[in-house]
């Protein structure tokens, strides 16, 4: 009696259905399907969401784009701004001053040309940008600084035509020159300082600037080749004998020492900065009586002699000079069959 009440007891129990909410087999896919169900209601609108935040931001960073272009726009060719927001800004994005043919000239070229300008006259000549005089002062050299920047686009232009360049190593050596005759500080700390307080330079802005400086007495060097033979000529004469005086007072081209037979006048000493520094690097490596050979200034040729070393170690001397073309007659040619277009009017 007992086994039949529990076979009765076991097979009620498996005919009862399960509890609601309990999960079995028969309705694990039931409950799946109910769980994702209520997560959709969340997911869908985050998706949403997300989508919404990115529209939302992107359509926020190209009004903001367009505003700063504009702006920057605005600033620099309508304004003429030149302030060091503006500057940063170009040495960024390479905003056109002017276009020769169909390259672009920066407009960072000629903002580095202004910036160094005014610093040097505001701090070391105490000049007020803002009084009459000096808003004219700055007005007068802004289109000098814009002639320059066009120039040099077509100096580069000529060098390329010729495969003229000017090394890393050349620039390095000519500010030795420089430096060995004390002309900007004794040491590596008073150079930077020098830089920074005159021109508002770093080391690597200077560098920058005697570059381009070196590159255009390149041009002229090779472009001008009857200059280059006068002093060939007169070196070929002085290794036959010729008189330096004499000759200087024939073919030199400085009006003031040609009379005098090529004699400055004065002795010369290292640190002389009314002289060139390489004529007076190459003066200071010849004897008594011994003249160079050509050395290249950047508006010529130069020819220089000792005549005479001074016991205070200062040089009684003489040169010839031999004058180059004026480097605006390549690149005015230059100009003619390229033209230029100039984006901002003063």
């Amino acid at each position: 009696m007992k086994k039949i009440r529990s076979k009765l007891r076991r097979r009620k129990q498996s005919e009862t259905p399960a509890p609601a909410g309990r999960i079995t087999n028969d309705t694990v896919a039931e409950h799946r399907e109910e769980v994702l169900g209520q997560a959709r209601k969340y997911i869908y609108p985050l998706r949403q969401s997300k989508h919404r935040l990115v529209t939302v931001s992107l359509s926020v960073f190209l009004v903001a784009l367009v505003v700063f272009f504009t702006y920057c726009t605005l600033a620099l060719y309508k304004f003429k701004s030149t302030s060091t927001f503006i500057y940063k800004v170009t040495q960024v994005v390479p905003f056109p001053v002017a276009r020769s043919g169909s390259d672009f000239i920066a407009y960072e070229n000629y903002l580095f040309e202004i910036n160094h300008y005014t610093h040097y006259y505001r701090t070391q000549q105490s000049l007020d940008f803002n009084s009459e005089a000096g808003k004219q002062q700055l007005s007068e050299f802004k289109k000098r600084a814009l002639e320059k920047v066009i120039d040099d686009a077509y100096v580069k232009e000529l060098a390329e035509a010729k495969g003229i360049t000017v090394t890393d190593r050349e620039v390095d050596d000519e500010i030795t020159v420089v430096r060995n005759q004390n002309r900007l500080g004794a040491n590596d700390k008073e150079f930077q300082n020098v830089l920074k307080d005159f021109w508002n330079w770093s080391e690597k802005d200077f560098k920058r600037s005697l570059k381009a400086q070196l590159l255009r007495e390149k041009v002229v060097a090779t472009y001008d080749t009857q200059t280059k033979e006068r002093a060939d000529g007169a070196i070929a004469q002085l290794s036959t004998g010729a008189d330096f005086g004499t000759l200087a007072s024939t073919v030199s081209e400085d009006p003031i020492t040609r009379p005098n037979k090529g004699e400055y006048g004065f002795a010369i000493e290292k640190t002389n900065r009314d002289i060139d520094p390489s004529v007076v690097d190459a003066l200071f490596k010849l004897t008594d009586g011994q003249h160079s050979g050509q050395v290249p200034v950047g508006y010529g040729i130069e020819i220089v002699k000792n005549l005479q070393t001074q016991p205070d170690g200062k040089i009684r001397a003489a040169h010839m000079v031999f004058n180059y073309k004026d480097i605006k007659d390549y690149i005015n040619e230059r100009k003619e069959q390229k033209k230029t277009r100039v984006y901002l009017r003063f």
